[in-house]
C-alpha cells in the first residue's frame, strides 16, 4: 500500500498525544448538544473516567433531525437491499425521522421511556434500524440480539439486560429456508426469570407468527397506523454519560458479558467517518455485517447516519443469495463509496469466483477504498481484492469493547505506508503498547500483549452492564494502568501494528513461542487455498504441535493429499524447521460465528479430544462434527489417545 505524501496521520496523532482532553473536545464540536460538559474528561468518575460528564445531547436527533434541519430531508438515508427477498426499499431522511417519530410513539405506548431497555431480535429490515433509534430517541437503552440466536442464549440476555419489552420479527430468511422466531422468542420468555411487558412483533410476509399469548403486539399495524397519523415524539435530552446500548460479546456462556457504549461515543464514531473512512456526507457507504455485531452498530446504523451519509442495509450472504456477484451490484447500484465486511466474505467471494466473473461487465468509479475487519486480514486475500477492485485495500482492528479501530490506516488523513498483514498504525485515543506477560515494554518487532494505555478514548466501552467488578477483572488488572485487549501482535520500527492472534492463539513449541497468525499467512499464500486455520495441539513432547486446516478454492484439479505435503513444505521453508509444522488437514469448511470469525478454539478443543464448547454465535454446528469426523479418519485423535497412554 503506497503512502500519501500529503498524509496528516503523524501531526494528528501528535495532537492528540500533546492535549487529548483538547483533541475530543474539538471532535465532540461536530456533534449538538443540548447542553455542555463541565470538563471535557473527569478521571475521578466510573471505572477509570468519564468523557463530557455534564452535556445532554440525544443520538436520535443528530442520526436524524439535525440533518433535515439543514436541508438533507430529500437525501436518501438508508437502502435495504435484500437479494434474499428480491426487493430494494430507500427511505430519504426524511422519511426515515417520520418511521423513527412513529415507532418511538407505539413503544412510549408500551411504557418505554428514559433509562428503559428495549431488546431488538430481528433480521437485516429497515424495522430494526427504526427500532433502535426509536429506542435512542425516547432515551431508552437497546440491546440487539441476532435474529435467530437460541431461545437459551437470548434468555440469558433478557435476564441480564431485563428489557422492559422485545421487538422482534416473525422470521427472518436463510438461503434456502426460512427462520420462524417467534417460537424462540416465546421460549426466550418462558426460561427467563425476567418477564418482558410486551413483545411486538414485525409480521413478514415469508412467514406469518401466531400472537397467542397476552403480552404479543401487532408492531406492524400500530406502527402504520402511527405513522398515517403523522405521530411525532420530541427526542429526549440524556447525559453524555448515559448508556446508549448494550452490547453481548460473542461466544458468551453462563453470565453474559454486557459491553456498555455511552451516549458520548457519537464523537468519536463522527471523527472516523470521515478521518478513517474517508467519507463526506453525502455519500455512500456499504458496511456488509450485521446489527447484531459491533460493526453493524457503528458502521451500517449510527457512523453513516451521525456524518449524513447514506448507508447501505444488506440482507444475504456475500454468496448463494444468489451469487457471489451480489457486493459488486449493490456497489455499483448505489455508487458506493467504501465498502466494509470481513476477511472472511472476501475469501468466500473468492473461493467460488478467484477469476472475479461476476465483475466483469460492472462498473465501479465510485468505489474508492475496501476497509476488512473482525478476522485478521492475511496478505492474498487483501491483494487478490486489490487487484479486483483497483482500490487500496485497508484493514483495520478493534474489539466490541472499544466500538471503533484501535488502529487503522486513515483515509481521510491520508494513507500511511503500511504493508499487507498490518492493521496500519493506532488511532488517536489509543496509546498502543506491546508487553510481555510481567507488564514490562517489548522493543519492536518482538511479539508480546498488545496493551492500550488508559483511558480509553470515547466510544470504547466504560463499563459493563451492572458489573464493574468483572470489567476490572477482565480487562484492567492483568497489565494495572493498561486495557488489556487479549490480542497478541508487534509494532514494527516504522509504529506499524500486526496483529497476530488472541493470546490463546500463541502457541509454545518446544519453547519457542509461535504465532499461528504468521502461520496461516504463508498457507494463504498457496494458491489453491480460499481459506485456512491454524491451531496448537497438544503434543507430548512439544507440548504443542502446529496442525493446518485448509478450505480449497472452487474447481482444485490437485489432489488433496499433495496440496497438503506442498504446504508443510511451504512452511518449513519460509518460517522455518522451528514451527515443527508437519499437518495440514483438506477440509470442506471451518467452523464459524456468524460474523465470519473461525472458531479456532474450538477446532483445538476437538483435535486434543476434549468437551467442546459451542459459542451460541456459530453460524453452522455441523461443521464441528465434519472436523471431527476427518480427524477421526487421519488418526490425529488416535495419536493423541496413544500419547497419554504412553
Amino acid at each position: 500500500m503506497k503512502r500519501s505524501e500529503a498524509s496528516r496521520y503523524h501531526a494528528v496523532y501528535g495532537a492528540w498525544q500533546n492535549d487529548p482532553s483538547g483533541f475530543w473536545a474539538e471532535a465532540a464540536t461536530a456533534i449538538d448538544w443540548f447542553s455542555s460538559w463541565d470538563t471535557p474528561f473527569d478521571a475521578a468518575l466510573g471505572v477509570y473516567g468519564r468523557w463530557f460528564p455534564g452535556a445532554t445531547t440525544n443520538v436520535a436527533h443528530n442520526c436524524l433531525d439535525r440533518h433535515v434541519a439543514a436541508g438533507r430531508g430529500d437525501q436518501p438515508a438508508l437502502v435495504h437491499e435484500s437479494p434474499v427477498t428480491g426487493t430494494r426499499t430507500v427511505f430519504t431522511y426524511a422519511d426515515l425521522t417520520a418511521r423513527v417519530e412513529a415507532f418511538a410513539a407505539v413503544l412510549a405506548d408500551h411504557g418505554v421511556g428514559k433509562g428503559d431497555r428495549v431488546v431488538v431480535y430481528m433480521p437485516m429490515i429497515p424495522e430494526a434500524v427504526i427500532t433502535m433509534l426509536a429506542a435512542a430517541r425516547l432515551g431508552a437503552v437497546h440491546s440487539v440480539v441476532f435474529g435467530g440466536f437460541a431461545a437459551r442464549e437470548l434468555a440469558t440476555r433478557i435476564e441480564d439486560a431485563e428489557p422492559k419489552v422485545i421487538v422482534s420479527a416473525s422470521c427472518g430468511i436463510e438461503p434456502g429456508r426460512v427462520v420462524a422466531y417467534k417460537p424462540l422468542v416465546d421460549e426466550a420468555i418462558v426460561l427467563s426469570s425476567h418477564k418482558p411487558a410486551f413483545n411486538l412483533v414485525f409480521q413478514r410476509p415469508q412467514s406469518a407468527a401466531a400472537l397467542s399469548r397476552a403480552e404479543d403486539v401487532d408492531a406492524g399495524a400500530l406502527f402504520a397506523a402511527a405513522l398515517a397519523a403523522g405521530r411525532r415524539v420530541a427526542c429526549v435530552p440524556v447525559e453524555a454519560t448515559d448508556p446508549h446500548y448494550i452490547l453481548y460479546t460473542s461466544g458468551t456462556t453462563g453470565v453474559p458479558k454486557g459491553v456498555v457504549r455511552d451516549t458520548a461515543g457519537m464523537v468519536a464514531l463522527k471523527w472516523t467517518m470521515h478521518a478513517i473512512y474517508g467519507l463526506s456526507p453525502g455519500e455512500a457507504f456499504f458496511t456488509a455485517s450485521d446489527i447484531g455485531w459491533v460493526v453493524g452498530h457503528s458502521y451500517i446504523v449510527y457512523g453513516p447516519l451521525l456524518h449524513g451519509c447514506t448507508t447501505v442495509l444488506y440482507e444475504g450472504k456475500p454468496v448463494g443469495t444468489p451469487d457471489a456477484g451480489q457486493f459488486w451490484r449493490v456497489i455499483e447500484q448505489n455508487n458506493v463509496v467504501a465498502l466494509f465486511t470481513a476477511p472472511t466474505a472476501l475469501r468466500a467471494i473468492k473461493k467460488e469466483d478467484p477469476e472475479g466473473r461476476f465483475l466483469s461487465g460492472r462498473t465501479l468509479p465510485s468505489l474508492r477504498a475496501l476497509f476488512l475487519a473482525g478476522e485478521r486480514a492475511d496478505p492474498d486475500t487483501a491483494e487478490w481484492a486489490s487487484h479486483l477492485l483497483k482500490v487500496p485495500v485497508i484493514d483495520n482492528w478493534w474489539q466490541t469493547e472499544t466500538g471503533w479501530p484501535i488502529a487503522a490506516n486513515p483515509l481521510g488523513l491520508g494513507l500511511v505506508h503500511a504493508r499487507y498483514g498490518s492493521a496500519a498504525v493506532p488511532m488517536p485515543g489509543h496509546g498502543l503498547e506491546v508487553v510481555d506477560d510481567d507488564g514490562h515494554p517489548l522493543p519492536h518487532g518482538v511479539l508480546g500483549n498488545l496493551v492500550i494505555r488508559l483511558p480509553l478514548p470515547p466510544g470504547c466501552l466504560p463499563t459493563l452492564w451492572n458489573r464493574d467488578g468483572r470489567f476490572r477483572a477482565d480487562y484492567l488488572s492483568d497489565f494495572p494502568g493498561y486495557y488489556k485487549t487479549s490480542d497478541a501482535g508487534y509494532i514494527d520500527g516504522e509504529g506499524c501494528v500486526f496483529v497476530m492472534g488472541r493470546t490463546d492463539d500463541i502457541i509454545n513449541v518446544a519453547g519457542h513461542r509461535l504465532s499461528t497468525g504468521g502461520m496461516e499467512e504463508v498457507l494463504a499464500g498457496h494458491p489453491a487455498v480460499a481459506e485456512c486455520a491454524v491451531v496448537g495441539i497438544s503434543d507430548a513432547l512439544k507440548g504443542q504441535t502446529p496442525c493446518g486446516f485448509v478450505v480449497l478454492k472452487s474447481g482444485v484439479g490437485q489432489a488433496p493429499a499433495e496440496i497438503e505435503a506442498e504446504l508443510v513444505a511451504r512452511v518449513r521453508q519460509i518460517i522455518g524447521p522451528v514451527a515443527s509444522f508437519r499437518l495440514a488437514i483438506v477440509v470442506d469448511r471451518l467452523p464459524k460465528t456468524r460474523s465470519g470469525k473461525i472458531l479456532r478454539a474450538a477446532i483445538r478443543q476437538l483435535a486434543d479430544g476434549e468437551p467442546v464448547r459451542v459459542p451460541a454465535t456459530i453460524d453452522d454446528a455441523s461443521v464441528l462434527g465434519e472436523i471431527e469426523d476427518v480427524l477421526q479418519a487421519r488418526g490425529v485423535l488416535d495419536r493423541l489417545a496413544e500419547q497419554v497412554g504412553g
